[in-house]
């Protein structure tokens, strides 16, 4: 599903009305018409339905005006409150108070005004936020912020037409405070601020309504990839009824060292339940017995290390003689931070040809030399961080990378010409040439050790089959955390394990495979 920012949206609104004369009090009517009936449905059942609006001056007010119009045509009862003088309201949204009785809107000014009309929330079916919309840049303070907390505070069903006031659009921030929406009624496409966190949390129940922009309008609008069941079910390739373990490719996993060994073997066994057709296992000799303990399908090659328990500039060789026929490598699951492994990935990461995932210490490695991506023999590398390798990695700090997560993976996917893979809480992919994508699945029980061991082997497993790097990085994060939803579902989020979300992957596969809508379990999070 496509995402944009609130910016985008109005550009599309813009050319929505200048190339294809569709009038903007049409679009106003619109939005507020199909604001209404989700209203309606979700709530209009109940004996004797009322509703309380409280509507700014701007657009965003103004669908909240047409929406006081047609619930009180659907003989609901309707409290519409403005936080304006009406002399402030200009262009659609005054055409649309006109169209009103002048005995529905009420003219709020001051906090004391507000006061009185707290007890009609406190009685609705629902309320209704009609306060700010996406071009909210700065923080939400005074009249506005009194009434978020009004709004928040009554205990009845919310619904925010757009998305919930104080949330920026393009990054889900919470701009001073912000409305908690058990529904949000959207326009056109998604945005940003929808399916970022913590906009995610407040949005709720997320609804995306057409409301005229022509189609060709938001395909070419610029935005981002969200990943949901639908998307993945479009990137996933059949297999084969003549398939057979050779047509399935051959991963190596290049891990492992003194007290890691779990690191290593969950990354090759995840390779094999991502459906890699064989896997193979690079380990310190040291540890080579301990891995054959610990896989099974996976087979294992040991690899000098002067009986150390980690790799050195002496496990080269080796890895150049294993590398041949191989279709993709991971490198880097539990190698240990050691100044001898550190330079053997960096002379790896120059030297090997095969697609490349590098995770966990592959990565601190490559942070004392960025650059060295730049001369990469590979075909496509596929950098995997979490906030604070990201942070090692660009030279910057955490707060700077979660600040501006899609920011900070577009720009460095660009100018390393590597795929990234950003992990945590909406997860972010990005490619060289510019494409991102924001995952929709997983949830909190999987912020735990190991996950990230798993995810590297489903990479390197989905590149090994052939798919496209991007394609990999979209379908495995979501598979992914698929995979954790289902063990979310089953076994709860507390005391979630890596090699739980490991043994769910085949399923997750399947899910996918099926094309079944889901539901995250975690954050309630529900895109029509």
């Amino acid at each position: 599903m496509k995402v944009v920012t609130g910016a985008v949206m109005q550009q599309m609104d813009r050319r929505t009305i200048e190339e294809y004369g569709v009038p903007g009090l049409a679009l106003m009517e619109n939005a507020g018409r199909v604001c209404a009936l989700a209203i309606h449905e979700a709530y209009g059942n109940r004996p004797g339905p009322s509703a309380v609006i409280l509507a700014g001056k701007g657009n965003n007010g103004g669908d909240g005006y047409v929406i006081a119009r047609m619930l009180r045509e659907m003989e609901w009862s309707v409290m519409l409150v403005v936080l304006a003088r009406r002399e402030e309201i200009g262009g659609d949204a005054l055409v649309n108070l006109e169209r009103l009785p002048d005995d529905l809107p009420r003219f709020c000014l001051t906090e004391q005004e507000l006061n009185k009309v707290a007890p009609g929330l406190a009685g609705a079916t629902v309320v209704v936020d009609a306060l700010l919309g996406t071009g909210l840049k700065s923080e939400v303070q005074g009249l506005y912020a009194a009434t978020i907390a009004m709004i928040n505070d009554c205990g009845r069903p919310v619904v925010a037409v757009d998305i919930p006031s104080g949330i920026n659009a393009a990054s889900g921030k919470v701009l001073g405070c912000a409305v908690r929406a058990d529904l949000t009624a959207t326009f056109a496409l998604a945005k940003l601020g929808h399916v970022l966190y913590p906009g995610a949390d407040y949005a709720g129940e997320l609804l995306v309504r057409d409301i005229g922009i022509p189609r060709a309008v938001a395909d070419e609008a610029a935005g981002y990839d969200y990943l949901d069941p639908a998307a993945a079910n479009a990137l996933l390739c059949p297999r084969s009824r003549t398939a057979h373990k050779g047509s399935n490719g051959h991963c190596l996993v290049i891990a492992g060292a003194t007290g890691k060994t779990g690191a290593a073997a969950m990354a090759a066994n995840s390779a094999v339940r991502a459906g890699a057709g064989l896997v193979t296992l690079a380990v310190p000799a040291t540890l080579h017995a301990i891995l054959e303990v610990k896989t099974t399908e996976a087979m294992t090659v040991p690899l000098q290390d002067g009986g150390r328990g980690y790799l050195g500039a002496d496990a080269r060789a080796d890895i150049m003689q294993v590398l041949a026929g191989r279709n993709a490598v991971a490198l880097g699951p539990g190698l240990g931070w050691h100044s001898d492994t550190a330079q053997l990935v960096r002379r790896l990461v120059e030297l090997v040809a095969a697609p490349l995932v590098i995770d966990a210490d592959g990565l601190n490695a490559v942070s004392e030399e960025p650059a060295v991506l730049q001369r990469t023999l590979s075909s496509s590398v596929i950098l995997t961080p979490h906030p604070g390798e990201m942070a090692r990695l660009a030279g910057i700090t955490i707060a700077e990378v979660e600040n501006d997560r899609i920011g900070t993976a577009g720009t460095f996917a660009r100018e390393h010409g590597v795929y990234l893979v950003l992990k945590g809480a909406r997860t972010v992919i990005a490619a060289p040439d510019g494409r991102v994508a924001v995952n929709g699945s997983g949830n909190p029980g999987m912020a735990t050790g190991g996950m990230g061991d798993v995810l590297a082997g489903v990479l390197t497993a989905l590149l090994a089959q052939g798919y496209d790097p991007f394609t990999a990085c979209c379908l495995g994060v979501f598979c992914h955390g698929l995979a954790g939803d289902l063990v979310a579902q089953d076994k709860g989020e507390i005391g979630m394990s890596a090699m739980d979300v490991q043994e769910m992957l085949p399923y997750a596969f399947k899910r996918i495979g099926n094309g079944e809508k889901l539901l995250n379990q975690s954050t309630g999070d529900k895109i029509c």
